[in-house]
């Protein structure tokens, strides 16, 4: 099979999100449905929901950005376009990231960012230093091909509820005021 270039989705992020999840490139399944972690193996939904205690994975697509919005959690990806073969991130080829250092800038209230996966890591590490004030936190994909099991990836993706803490306001306090 070969190579073909596929371009991620925009951002699904708010002014007042907290948690941003990054993953590597969306999948097959996730580009032909337009869906973030569309395929139905992924556990990206049941862990987030978990972390947030709501049925993610039980609920129609945009329910779930809706429940995501409602606890200030965004969703992006490192890779703005690559080359891929199949939806394995091993097969990805010429990269080109995201501007991930602009999207943080536009959201004052970020505590936390989570790679979701080692590729995402990876590469978001290598384009961001630790941001001011930011946690930045490599979770075990959640991706079905990750086989580690589902209770292992859920004790680190409960991790993530460390960034609910309440937003930052140090960027609106100036010195006199």
């Amino acid at each position: 099979m070969p190579a073909v270039r596929h371009a991620s989705f925009a951002p699904h992020v708010q002014a007042d999100t907290r948690l941003l999840i990054l993953g590597s490139l969306p999948g097959a399944r996730s580009l032909a449905e337009r869906q973030y972690y569309a395929h139905p193996t992924n556990q990206f939904w049941r862990l987030v929901g978990a972390v947030i205690d709501r049925p993610l994975a039980d609920m129609p697509y945009e329910e779930r950005l809706t429940a995501l919005r409602s606890a200030h959690i965004g969703l992006w990806d490192v890779i703005r376009t690559a080359e891929r073969r199949t939806s394995s991130d091993s097969h990805i080829r010429d990269a080109e990231t995201q501007d991930l250092g602009a999207l943080i800038a536009a959201l004052p209230d970020l505590r936390m960012i989570a790679f979701n996966g080692g590729k995402a890591a990876a590469i978001g590490r290598r384009q961001l230093a630790e941001p001011d004030g930011i946690a930045l936190i490599d979770l075990p994909s959640s991706s079905a091909a990750h086989t580690i099991g589902y209770a292992a990836k859920l004790d680190q993706w409960l991790s993530l509820r460390g960034s609910f803490l309440p937003p930052r306001r140090d960027h609106l306090m100036r010195p006199g005021t």
